[in-house]
Formats: C-alpha cells, structure tokens, sequence
C-alpha cells in the first residue's frame, strides 16, 4: 500500500500546537540555562570562598542553590516532560529523527543530568559537613556535568537546524550529524547568554542579602558577569548567524517581523541598563524589583532568540530532510530514509495517510470541505492556525473576497511545487488542491463556524445518501426474495 509514516494531527484550536510548545519550551530554556550558568557560577564562589575563608559567599551558594533546587530541579524537571510530550505529539517525525540519530548521546546526558541533580543537593547541604577540598571537588563536578549536559543539547539542537557534515547525508553516523560549525556557534551563544541568566536571576538571592557590603560586593560581581556575558552573547549571536545556511537567513530576512531587530537591542540595551544601575545602587535590588526584572529581561529576551531559531529552520523542522508539516522531503541514504515526496505525488496525500478517514480518501461533491480542512490540518497546522488567533493565522493570507479559483490557482502553482522556499512543498491531486482551495475560501470568508456548517451540511448528505442506499437496498434484497 501506498502508505506514509504520517500520525494524526494535534491542534490546539486557541493558540494552535506551535505556541503551546513554545511556552513550555522557554521556560524550560530559562530554568535549564540558568542552572548550567549557576553550576559554573558556584565552582568558582566555592573556590573562592575557601581560599579566602568567606563564610558569607558560602551562604550566598547555598541560598542561590536552595532558589535553584526549586526553580530549576522542580519547575524546570517538570516543563523537561512537557517539552517531550507536547513535541512528541505536534511534531513526531521531528523527534523521531532526533532519536534515531541521538538516543546514545540522549542516554548521556540523562547520566550527567542525574549527576547534576545530585550535585546541587550536595552542595547545597554539605556545606560545613565535609572538609573543603571536597566540597571544592563536588562543585566542580557539578559544574562539569551541568556544562556537559548544555554541549550534548546543544549538539542536538544544531542538527534540527543542519547536520553538522554534509557527508551525514551520504554516510550517517552520529559524528558527522552531530558537530558542525553550528554547534559551536551556539555553544558559545548560549553558554553567554546563561551567565546572563544567571545574573538576572542572582538578583533574587541577593535581594535577601542583610549585610549592604557584602550586597554591594555580590550584586557588582554579577553585575559585571551580566554585562560581559551579554556582550559576548551579542557578538557570538553574529558568528552564529554566520554558520546557518543560506536558507535560514532568507526567512530571517523575510519572516521575521520588521520590529525583530530592534526589539533585540532594546532588551539588550535594557539588560546592560539594569545591570548597571543595580551596580551602582545595589539598594534598589529588593525582592519584587529583581523578581519582576528577571521575567521581564529573561522572558523577553529568550522568546524572540527561541522565536528566531525556531522560524530560520523552515521549511525543515530537523536535519533539512524532516519538513515542519512532517513530511520526509528529502533522501538520506545514509539513514536509509527515502522522501515520501513521490509517494504524496502519485497518490495524493488523502490516500497516503494512513489515518485519512475511509470517507474523505476521494473527494467529492459530498465531503469536498471536510477534505480541505484535514489537509489543511495536515499540511498547514503545525505553522498556521486555522481559526482566528493563534500562529500565523491563515485567513491573513488571502486578501476578503478571494474566490476559490484564484486559490486553487495559488495552491496548484505554489504550495504544491514547492515554490516558497520558507514552506514546505505539499504534492496534491487536482482534486484535492480544489478542496484545499475551497476550505480557505471558507474560512477566509466565514471563519470556523462557515467551515463547521459547511461540514455539517456535508455530513447530513452524506448520511443521506447512505439512507437512501440503505433503502433501495433492502428493497432489493426483497425483490429478490420474492422472486421478482
């Protein structure tokens, strides 16, 4: 049988699939960075404590810590779940790539998770309980297996972007997808900005600070790691749009809202600012005040760096072979992975997936809508939303009064030949490029509640005819027992 690996489609009709992701996904960025920048952070505070017998910076790790313990390794370990579940269920094929190229080097980083999780305990609760060279010992490691974890993650991620050789294709092997110029640059990215992080978020421990000297002493030190971090974090934010293809940068270019750059260097700008004024008025940094600071600077700051790297990977989704409606659109025989382009293009995506309903495999007059909306579902969802709000909702597409020709023009000499570079190419019988088209119209015109009626009224005929085939049926099956 002409069947793809295709799975039913998750849609989340309020704000659609793609932004439930995105919350759980940025706040589990905000926890995970945070504690891998702590981790390094408490190494050398440790060190240093012991080396100068400052009893006070030992408290200052401990009470960081105990923060860290229930904002990252409760919040942030619950969201880790969150991420798999939501992206398991909106984005399969993605993650299913994923596995199959990384599971060992997931494997890993659980073990060093699970080394990083006992770390901040043992730090946090030996403190004064083993001598000092063992204490200075379990920082370090806790600090070398936080930054592990970071550099497998971050491995994975620049895959979703590009493989790190372009031999991955030909050859496969974990090595070759794994480490590329990509993921150096967002090493580096990344490792910057979660010092950042962990600055802005240091402001809520040093807020509980009593002593004005030793807060004055803390917030100058986080204060100047926040502004080198940031700083580098910027430039290396340059060198790391120097390592994405030429693809990503065209829907940057494109994609990205005009408001995007800027937006960029207000929070940098804000950043620096609240840097240096908690600096040079360290009295300022109360509990409310640094709370509120660290939502706003690191929210703001990590949606549109998540927004910006999950749009510059269209119209691929993980390694330029998964394309973001899940489609596999590319051969790698190195994975033995053939495109299902072909298979879409000879029977039509209705017959070649595998959870079409048995009434919508062929379109007709009775089910011509019901049609478009599971293609639309299928091929648009996981980028657009169907309904009124939501990601990049359809009906800003197509201009009011738009009629269903001139969209199945566009649908036929566009989407299905793959002429948009940033979307996906989406093969479909005639037939169902005109259902496609008459969905949209639909719902351009009309909303959700046109589209639901028009189904309604689909479904009634439908069940209609089935009656009325019923009857004849029977009537037949009469006939015949009595002989006529």
């Amino acid at each position: 049988m002409d069947l793809i690996s295709l799975y039913p489609t998750w849609y989340e009709p309020t704000v659609g699939s793609g932004w439930v992701v995105a919350l759980i996904a940025t706040f589990h960025v905000l926890a995970s960075h945070t504690s891998v920048g702590a981790a390094m952070l408490f190494a050398y505070l440790s060190h240093k404590a012991y080396r100068e017998d400052r009893e006070d910076l030992l408290d200052f790790v401990k009470k960081y810590g105990l923060f860290l313990l229930v904002f990252t390794y409760v919040a942030g370990s619950i969201t880790g779940p969150g991420i798999w579940y939501s992206t398991t269920v909106a984005s399969p094929n993605g993650i299913g790539a994923l596995i199959h190229s990384f599971v060992w080097k997931w494997a890993t980083e659980w073990v060093f998770f699970v080394i990083e999780v006992v770390g901040v305990y043992m730090i946090v609760y030996l403190v004064g309980r083993v001598d000092k060279r063992t204490h200075m010992k379990i920082s370090v490691i806790f600090g070398m297996a936080s930054l592990a974890t970071m550099l497998i993650i971050v491995g994975i991620l620049s895959f979703m972007m590009v493989p790190g050789k372009e031999q991955w294709f030909a050859d496969g092997g974990y090595l070759n997808g794994f480490y590329g110029t990509n993921t150096f640059a967002q090493l580096g990215m990344r490792m910057a900005f979660m010092f950042t992080m962990t600055a802005v978020v240091g402001g809520i421990v040093i807020a509980g600070i009593k002593d004005p000297a030793f807060k004055k002493e803390m917030a100058r030190k986080l204060g100047w790691l926040g502004i080198i971090s940031t700083l580098i974090g910027a430039s290396m934010f340059q060198w790391y749009l120097t390592s994405v293809p030429d693809q990503a940068l065209l829907v940057m270019e494109n994609r990205l809202p005009d408001y995007f750059q800027s937006s960029i260097m207000i929070v940098l700008a804000g950043t620096l600012a609240y840097f240096i004024i908690t600096m040079l008025r360290p009295q300022m940094i109360v509990q409310g005040f640094a709370g509120a600071m660290t939502i706003i600077i690191l929210v703001a700051g990590l949606w549109p760096e998540e927004t910006a790297r999950e749009s510059m990977r269209k119209p691929w989704v993980a390694g330029q072979y998964v394309y973001s409606n899940q489609v596999i659109g590319k051969d790698v025989p190195g994975m033995d992975i053939k495109s299902q382009l072909p298979t879409i293009e000879k029977v039509g995506i209705l017959q070649a997936h595998p959870f079409t309903p048995d009434h919508l495999k062929e379109v007709n007059d009775g089910n011509k809508i019901q049609a478009g909306e599971f293609i639309a579902m299928t091929y648009c969802s996981n980028c657009h939303s169907p309904s009124e709000t939501g990601i990049r909702p359809l009906h800003r597409y197509f201009p009011e009064g738009v009629s269903q020709e001139r969209v199945a023009q566009y649908v036929k000499g566009v989407l299905t030949t793959g002429n948009i570079a940033y979307m996906p190419k989406m093969p479909m019988l005639d037939s169902e490029a005109e259902a496609l088209a008459a969905y949209l119209v639909l719902n351009n015109d009309g909303g959700q509640a046109a589209v639901t009626a028009a189904i309604d009224t689909e479904i009634e005929q439908r069940e209609r005819a089935l009656a009325e085939q019923k009857a004849q049926d029977t009537v037949a099956a009469v006939d015949l027992q009595e002989g006529k």
